[in-house]
């Protein structure tokens, strides 16, 4: 008798958790409460003032008004989460490339794009016959970067004797001369909760 109550019940605790209706998230005026872990508004947010400092400090205007060649150098996570640093990244790149300042290689840094070096491959393989010479990538066509954007975001914890923790997240990034070494800009954004020790962070 137990055993089929119970089943009754997990029945319908499973029909009433289908019935929960599913919300699309309103990106632009997103009224849903803050987590203690780094979410999608945190990553537009570190993006947003980053690119903003990089772009202001006029470290990355040329003299001539041509544009920087950059590569996607390592970003470090030193947080208890398993980010996607190319999710951060992407949205840095996509600011600075459509500031028209800049823009990005692929064949080099940690964004490279393997196909780059396996058409190269095709006109020293058997199939090279079979494509246009014309329209097969001649060496000394690369461009090299200039400049390098790398970084590391971690994570310092706080707890309190009120059953209160205190979560910031440093998200560090930095721009290097890859010709002679120098560092024509670095900044740090620093984005911090609060809230209970219940809360997990990771």
């Amino acid at each position: 008798m137990k055993t089929a109550i119970f089943q009754i019940v997990a029945l319908i605790g499973i029909l009433l958790a289908g019935c929960e209706q599913t919300m699309n998230i309103d990106t632009m005026h997103d009224e849903g409460k803050p987590v203690m872990a780094l979410d999608y508004r945190d990553f537009d947010r570190a993006a947003s003032e980053m690119v903003q400092s990089m772009l202001g400090s006029g470290a990355l205007k040329k003299a001539d008004g041509s544009r920087y060649v950059m590569a996607t150098g390592r970003i470090v996570n030193d947080t208890m989460q398993r980010i996607d640093t190319d999710q951060l990244m992407a949205k840095v790149e996509q600011e600075l490339l459509n500031s028209g300042q800049v823009v990005m290689t692929s064949a080099v840094g940690s964004k490279t794009d393997q196909l780059i070096y396996d058409t190269r491959d095709v006109k020293d393989s058997d199939v090279g016959d079979e494509f246009d010479s014309n329209t097969v990538a001649a060496k000394g066509q690369l461009i090299a970067p200039e400049l390098s954007v790398s970084g590391k975001i971690f994570q310092r914890n706080i707890r309190y004797d009120n059953n209160r923790q205190q979560v910031e997240y440093y998200f560090q990034l930095q721009v290097t001369n890859l010709t002679n070494g120098l560092r024509f800009w670095q900044n740090e954004t620093l984005i911090g909760k609060r809230g209970s020790n219940k809360s997990v962070a990771w």
